[in-house]
Formats: C-alpha cells, sequence, structure tokens
C-alpha cells in the first residue's frame, strides 16, 4: 500500500448530461437518501486512507454543483470538462495540483458509480501500484451473444478471459495523460482509460471487483443503486 507521501488524487469525471438517463437534471444530481448521488460517489472515495484529494471534472456553468471545497476533511477541487468522458478525465489530469508529479498514481472514477466499496479501492491500490497501472474488473458470468443488424443471433461467443470494466482505474498521471492526448490527436475515440493505455502498449492488471459497483445509466441502475446505498447506509 503506498504511504502518505504516496497519496493519491482522484479524478471523477461529472460532466455528463446523461442522455441516456434522461430527465431534466444530470444523473449524477439525483437524490438518493437525501443527497445527490454524486456526493454519495465522492464520499465513498475520501474514506479511503491513501486519496489525498478529489478533482471533480464539471459541465461548464453547471448550476448544480454545491461548490464543496473538502470532504472528510480531503480538498475537493473543480475543473471543466468535455462533451466526452476520455477530454473531461484529460482535463482533470491537467489541473490536478502541482505536487502531484507525472510517475504519481491517480485514481479515475465514474461519477455515476456511488456504490464502489473502500475495501476494493484499497486492494485495487494494494495490487496495481507495483504492476504499473490497472483497473477494478468483473468477470463475465453471461452467455454472450453477437447480433446481426436485426438483433437476431449471429454466434455465442466465449466468454471465457472477458472481463466488464469498472472503475477506479489507476494509472501514473504522465502516461495516462500522453495516452489520451495521442489519441485525443489522432481522433480515436477512448471509452475507458485502460483503453488509451492499451493502445499505448501497456497491459492494466484486472483486479476482481465486487459487481455491486453498477454504473447508472438508466432508471432501473438508479433504483438498483438507491437500494443498495439505502441498505448499507
Amino acid at each position: 500500500m503506498p504511504s502518505a507521501a504516496d497519496a493519491l488524487w482522484c479524478v471523477v469525471p461529472a460532466a455528463g448530461r446523461g442522455t441516456r438517463f434522461g430527465g431534466a437534471r444530470p444523473k449524477q444530481y439525483l437524490d438518493i437518501d437525501g443527497e445527490p448521488m454524486l456526493l454519495h460517489t465522492l464520499w465513498r472515495l475520501a474514506r479511503v486512507p491513501c486519496v489525498a484529494g478529489l478533482l471533480v471534472v464539471l459541465a461548464n456553468d453547471d448550476p448544480h454543483w454545491p461548490a464543496l471545497r473538502k470532504i472528510d476533511g480531503k480538498p475537493v477541487r473543480t475543473a471543466v470538462g468535455a462533451d466526452e468522458r476520455s477530454g473531461s478525465v484529460l482535463a482533470g489530469l491537467r489541473a490536478l495540483p502541482d505536487t502531484v508529479g507525472d510517475t504519481a498514481f491517480v485514481l479515475v472514477h465514474d461519477a455515476a458509480r456511488p456504490c464502489v466499496s473502500v475495501r476494493d479501492i484499497m486492494r485495487l491500490i494494494e495490487r496495481v501500484a507495483p504492476a504499473g497501472g490497472g483497473l477494478l474488473a468483473a468477470p463475465l458470468r453471461d452467455t454472450l451473444k453477437l447480433a446481426d443488424a436485426g438483433t437476431r443471433v449471429i454466434a455465442t461467443e466465449p466468454r471465457e478471459s472477458r472481463w466488464r470494466a469498472l472503475t477506479p482505474q489507476m494509472f501514473r498521471r504522465g502516461e495516462l495523460t500522453a495516452a489520451l492526448e495521442d489519441a485525443q490527436r489522432n481522433g480515436v475515440a477512448m471509452t475507458d482509460e485502460a483503453m488509451a493505455m492499451e493502445r499505448m502498449g501497456h497491459r492494466p492488471l484486472l483486479v476482481e471487483g465486487d459487481e455491486r459497483n453498477i454504473k447508472v445509466t438508466t432508471p432501473a441502475d438508479f433504483e438498483l443503486a438507491r437500494f443498495l446505498i439505502e441498505r448499507t447506509s
């Protein structure tokens, strides 16, 4: 486990509009147990002993952000994000304090994953630090089908060695910044940080995480997240 001198900052992209979710208010600000979902996510991250601070990436002129300066005694900073997630993560990396050097590890965690466990994050940090980079993930357990344009099954795909990427994802600040910048220059869309690192020749370590670390994308996901949070609060 990194020492206090190696404490990690966490970048939280929260500039999304949640178009697939629908509704007038971005999903990260919907209420769960009296607090916006985003705040639940930040509380989970702040409770990790190794986390030194949080960098929240917001939409321009976000009217919902509660202007937090600290959470659980840890500093909270903000930056303005982009239309795409990878652009928001890049903005967050660039806005980190100068004390976070290029070789320092940084966590990146989705704002819409409020059910991540402190235990999983601590295990991720412990295992990924010596490996040079990695992410929480869950092995596929369902049968996987390949469909055609008419949603008819073409084939059954093997599920062995297939994993679902979760967050946090943990990489060195300089390497991740360079990977995202290179993808941006070349017009290559990145769906997560590990994809950008893979493209540069890295082989991120997969650390199995709890499948309750769901990403809220639909109203059904939101109700499940509400149930999980209220059950464990």
